[in-house]
């Protein structure tokens, strides 16, 4: 089994197609030799669901290892810490679909069911799954479904997506609703930094104090602090920071709106703040940046968690 990786994180961002809440990772790219050179766990921006058609290894999800080979899939929850390595000197071969769940979930549903797509949305997002075709089949089946949807582009084709994605949700959620069961994944140590990582990504433009995260995630500030920086490489408060400003260049670049209206809405108290924080990560002020907005991924690449658009 190949030795543990170092607890290093990198963030590897998608950017979601116009007007569509999935991603598709489609062909031959991914057959590769999963793991090769790679010392580190990696997080998503959104909800991942990966499926192996062929090839051994270990999928690590958190502190857990797992044997994978052909007929395997996963669904792993945004901002949660994983990462697949083939058997050395193997190929293995995966296709993905990334998904946007609260915007799908919010325009499939109608008015007065809030509640009940934050609580679909919490169970989705409560558990990393390691799952075969073999024990889960209909799921399996429909999420090989999803793929090749996709892959035809036919009329109508993400419609269809969107519905059939609907119908694998809800079949996640309601298997989540006992709590942890032997495939899911939620350790003692990466169930902290998932929890306070989710509610960052909620309330990044509010005022979050660490001992508000800690308080969050049951645990005391001290172990907080050990445990958060021991996954990410890096303190709370500079996550929350990257956070704010990778935030604020969205807005930056999509917006015309001032630099101290996109400073307070993205948590920064003051305009100064903002424009040393931002300097800070980007190499630049906001306002140069904002006429650059192509070296967005590139200066991002320069920040300490290693963020990657994509793979």
């Amino acid at each position: 089994m190949p030795r543990r990786r170092k607890p290093k994180i990198e963030f590897r961002y998608y950017k979601m197609p116009p007007e569509s809440p999935i991603l598709a990772m489609l062909g031959e790219k991914w057959y590769q030799e999963y793991g090769k050179n790679i010392d580190t766990l990696h997080f998503h921006n959104y909800l991942e669901i990966g499926y192996c058609y062929e090839g051994d290894g270990v999928m690590v999800l958190g502190e857990k290892e797992y044997r994978f080979s052909g007929g395997c899939f996963t669904v792993i929850p945004k901002n949660y810490p994983h990462t697949t390595n083939s058997d050395p000197g193997t190929m293995s071969r995966w296709e993905y679909l990334f998904v946007d769940v609260e915007d799908l979930l919010q325009n499939f549903s109608q008015g007065g069911r809030q509640k009940r797509i934050e609580r679909m949305v919490q169970r989705i997002q409560s558990e990393a799954l390691f799952l075969s075709q073999k024990e889960y089949p209909r799921l399996a089946d429909m999420i090989i479904g999803i793929l090749n949807i996709v892959r035809g582009t036919r009329e109508f084709y993400l419609e269809e997506a969107k519905g059939g994605m609907v119908v694998i949700l809800a079949e996640i959620a309601r298997r989540n609703a006992g709590g942890v069961e032997p495939e899911g994944v939620r350790s003692e140590t990466v169930l902290p930094v998932s929890l306070a990582l989710d509610y960052i990504t909620l309330h990044y433009m509010e005022p979050i104090k660490i001992e508000q995260l800690a308080d969050f995630c049951h645990i005391s500030e001290t172990h907080f602090r050990r445990v958060f920086s021991a996954y990410m490489n890096m303190s709370p408060l500079e996550y929350i920071n990257l956070v704010r400003i990778r935030n604020a260049c969205e807005y930056l670049r999509k917006t015309d709106e001032a630099i101290s209206y996109i400073a307070h809405r993205c948590g920064f108290t003051t305009t100064s703040t903002f424009n040393r924080n931002f300097r800070q990560v980007m190499g630049v002020s906001p306002r140069e940046w904002r006429n650059l907005p192509e070296h967005y991924e590139q200066q991002l690449l320069k920040s300490e968690i290693h963020p990657q658009e994509g793979w």
